[in-house]
């Protein structure tokens, strides 16, 4: 396992792995997450490669998807998620850049680096991963938190206090599984099940909407089905807050990075690529957005808040009901997408 110190040996590393490298400079446009990304690690690579680095943001996997598709866009590496990872390869949208031959590749940890969206790694490099779970504030509701039916059929104190991320994929797979239902099922008696469950409940919630931590904190929500890192961190404004796993099933998920196959800054993302895998940097990754990466050895560099957090260490009880998702066949992405439709109405 390579393990690079300093900008002296990381330019030798990377020189060697890289011809011309060491001499990098010039630009690096990422498109990623919004508050997803650490100043402080953009900066350590700044300061180390002579590179200026621009960050865009977006708000979901179809967002990215359909920009970059758009063409004329300027960016050089993109983050989707794990299920839309195929859909991109599928698309001619990434490129192969030799992740396997870069100098940290054996310290992606080995679950991370032979998975069903990406086989052998060829196209991406693990960001962070998590879980879609039920985020609550316990000193309005103080009933069970690991189930799903505190969104989908919410009590009468959480009435008119709940969001819901807009992320179609994470939303349809959490009600499926509440009803009993499979990844990507095409089976109509679920789906009208799941349809009228959340035409139902959407009466019910305040908003679909991102950006619950400054909510939470402010006590204009008391709970919302969203993502684990950012329970942590609305956990760390409000200590009432608290995140369930639900019973019926959970999503699990995974962003990696890509390299745009009309990137013009090809040996800066490269670099980056390679930069992310060093377990010091990796963690920086962690330490602010509050997920866990796909790095082995990033640990001794986490924060110690984090090698114990609750969002973040899934509780054996309820390991067995997390899901990686699947990137659906059209057939059920169109009944999804029907649903979905008629939800935003």
């Amino acid at each position: 396992m390579t393990k690079l110190r300093g900008p002296l040996a990381g330019l030798t590393a990377l020189a060697l792995a890289f011809p011309g490298a060491a001499l990098a400079e010039g630009q690096l446009n990422i498109f990623n997450w919004g508050n997803y990304t650490n100043p402080e690690l953009i900066e350590k690579f700044e300061a180390e490669y002579g590179v200026e680095v621009s960050i865009t943001d977006y708000d979901s996997n179809d967002t990215a998807l359909a920009k970059v598709k758009a063409g004329g866009h300027g960016y050089d590496l993109v983050v989707p998620s794990h299920s839309y990872v195929p859909i991109w390869v599928k698309e001619g949208l990434i490129a192969k850049p030799g992740i396997p031959e870069m100098a940290n590749y054996g310290n992606i940890d080995p679950r991370w680096r032979d998975v069903a969206w990406d086989p052998g790694r060829e196209y991406t490099v693990p960001w962070q991963w998590g879980s879609v779970g039920v985020v609550v504030d316990t000193s309005v509701y103080s009933g069970d938190i690991n189930t799903s039916a505190v969104i989908f059929d919410p009590p009468e104190e959480l009435v008119g206090k709940i969001n819901v991320a807009p992320e179609m994929q994470d939303v349809m797979h959490t009600a499926i599984y509440y009803h009993g239902g499979e990844s990507c099922t095409t089976d109509k008696a679920v789906l009208r099940k799941v349809r009228d469950t959340l035409v139902e409940a959407k009466k019910k919630w305040l908003s679909m909407d991102y950006g619950i931590i400054e909510k939470f904190a402010g006590k204009d929500l008391a709970a919302s089905l969203y993502w684990n890192g950012a329970a942590f961190r609305a956990r760390e404004k409000n200590a009432d807050v608290r995140y369930g796993y639900p019973k019926e099933g959970f999503v699990l998920w995974m962003d990696s990075v890509a390299l745009l196959k009309d990137a013009q800054n090809v040996e800066n993302a490269k670099l980056f690529l390679n930069f992310i895998m060093e377990p010091e940097n990796a963690a920086l990754i962690s330490a602010f957005a509050r997920y866990a990466n796909g790095i082995a050895g990033s640990e001794e560099f986490m924060p110690e808040d984090m090698k114990t957090a609750p969002e973040v260490i899934i509780p054996d009880e309820f390991a067995a009901s997390g899901r990686f998702t699947e990137s659906c066949p059209p057939e059920a992405q169109a009944l999804f997408t029907a649903i979905w439709t008629e939800l935003q109405k």
